[in-house]
């Protein structure tokens, strides 16, 4: 199976809006302060028609089956660099997991980054996701800042 990454365009939002909604379904189990019912994170139509955000999708055959996305973030005044990639909306069909196809589209999105003068990026999981922690850490990302939270 030949699986290549390229841009997204306005005419995959149908299956981007598909893919954001089964990300929202796996991650509501480690987080239950997520709102019931249809939600949105992205705004993808946004990031694709940013020239500081790239929203790339891999491709088997004629068929989307993964997506992830790079924006240029501004960094805090008391950070060394100005700006990192923060890297969001991975996902890949439950079919073709364990392929290495989340890796291909990160090493893309690193790409992209790096042409942007970035020398840093960054991206969130939640601490219980162990599997998804695990292959960020196999690319070489390393836990940062643990964000803790109280229900009042």
């Amino acid at each position: 199976m030949e699986v290549f990454i390229r841009a997204a365009t306005p005419d995959d939002a149908a299956i981007l809006l598909e893919f954001e909604q089964k990300i929202i379904e796996a991650e509501r189990p480690f987080d239950d302060s997520l709102k019931d019912g249809e939600i949105h994170y992205y705004d993808l139509l946004e990031l694709m028609r940013s020239p500081a955000a790239t929203v790339l999708l891999a491709v088997a055959g004629n068929e989307i089956i993964g997506s992830g996305y790079a924006k240029v973030v501004p960094a805090k005044p008391y950070q060394q660099y100005k700006e990192y990639a923060y890297l969001g909306f991975m996902y890949v069909k439950p079919a073709f997991r364990g392929m290495g196809i989340n890796q291909s589209i990160i090493q893309k999105l690193l790409e992209w980054a790096k042409k942007q003068g970035l020398t840093e990026a960054r991206l969130d999981v939640y601490e219980e996701n162990t599997a998804a922690k695990r292959a960020y850490q196999k690319m070489g990302f390393r836990p940062n800042l643990l964000e803790m939270r109280l229900a009042l």
